[in-house]
């Protein structure tokens, strides 16, 4: 008895050191780069205090030699213990490792949990029924009784169901990502931050939170604007008056395209700059710019550094604004009134 205890007893201790030289390497493998010594450290740190203690209460119970009948009840019940510790430490290994594989393909601002609820969930549920049939419970009916239970409260959560699908579906098709900008039909736009097992939650250009059900990526029009490349076309308006000289009014826009692409954050450095003349407007000749920006957000910058530009350019060219024109025309008896 004196023996057991005293195994029990130095159990305890040995626990603890071995939880503290686990977060010790942590701590140590936070400072690499690599993340999966992270979620290798992560693991032994949670495993090390209970399977100590449940390891020490092992060699108790066999020093004691009780009956056989209790030590059989004694090892199912440290086995049933030793099956739920090992598979809460695997469910969150697992989804740790769902989020360093997001983290590593979106940058830090990745954040899909829906994926790694699912597998905590199915890790858990797997363990809580190696669980109960180590401690000799019949799982079969059980099974059952689960499969008649999942069809009931599949009907009663229809719209949760949906959602949930409709995620995991929007994910695996890479319809959208982390990080992408998207907006929809109904008038919704902005970052994609998470998605769920019931909805996404974007963050609009103003910083507020946008949440969007799952399902209704099924039913609308979405744009994503990170498909099929991140970087965009941006298109600008502009006029110039009838007396402009064409030639001379697109070299001046290329120039001032390509510096801006050039020394702009956010600008594709390179990337051609187009002008395209298009109507015959009121009072002038109207174009597009075409430039290039590196993601969505990018654009309001570049747009702004560009008219700026080039109205300055314009000025010091002797390119006037083409301000509306009325003629009067009093010939006869009428008045007529032309642009």
């Amino acid at each position: 008895m004196v023996v057991a205890a005293a195994v029990v007893l130095a159990a305890l201790p040995l626990a603890v050191l071995l939880r503290v030289l686990a977060g010790r390497l942590t701590r140590r493998a936070g400072d690499t780069r690599w993340a999966w010594d992270d979620l290798l450290a992560r693991l032994l740190r949670d495993l090390a205090l209970p399977l100590a203690v449940l390891g020490g209460v092992r060699i108790a119970a066999e020093i004691l030699e009780p009956s056989a009948r209790a030590l059989d009840i004694t090892n199912k019940i440290l086995t049933a213990a030793t099956v739920l510790v090992v598979s809460l430490a695997l469910a969150r290994l697992i989804a740790g490792t769902f989020a360093s594989v997001a983290h590593a393909r979106q940058g830090p601002a990745a954040n899909v949990t829906i994926f790694a609820n699912i597998t905590r969930v199915l890790v858990t549920g797997i363990g809580v029924l190696i669980m109960l049939q180590s401690l000799g419970v019949s799982i079969t009916p059980l099974l059952g009784a689960l499969g008649v239970g999942g069809l009931a409260v599949a009907l009663a959560l229809q719209d949760t169901l949906a959602n949930l699908f409709a995620g995991v579906h929007v994910l695996a098709s890479k319809t959208i990502e982390p990080g992408d900008y998207i907006r929809l039909a109904t008038g919704q736009e902005g970052y994609v931050v998470d998605i769920n097992w019931r909805n996404t939650t974007i963050r609009t250009l103003s910083d507020n939170v946008e949440v969007i059900p799952n399902q209704r990526f099924s039913d609308t029009i979405l744009t994503n604007f990170h498909r099929p490349a991140q970087d965009m076309a941006l298109l600008i308006q502009a006029q110039v008056p009838y007396d402009s000289d064409l030639e001379r009014v697109e070299e001046i826009v290329t120039e001032v395209g390509a510096a801006v692409m050039a020394e702009v954050e956010g600008g594709v450095k390179d990337a051609e700059v187009l002008v395209r003349f298009h109507t015959f407007g009121d009072s002038a000749i109207k174009f597009t710019v075409i430039l290039r920006t590196d993601e969505f957000g990018d654009q309001f910058r570049v747009k702004h550094e560009f008219v700026k530009r080039l109205h300055r350019r314009f000025r010091d060219e002797g390119i006037g604004t083409p301000y509306p024109v009325l003629r009067l025309d009093a010939s006869g008896d009428a008045v007529t009134v032309a642009g």
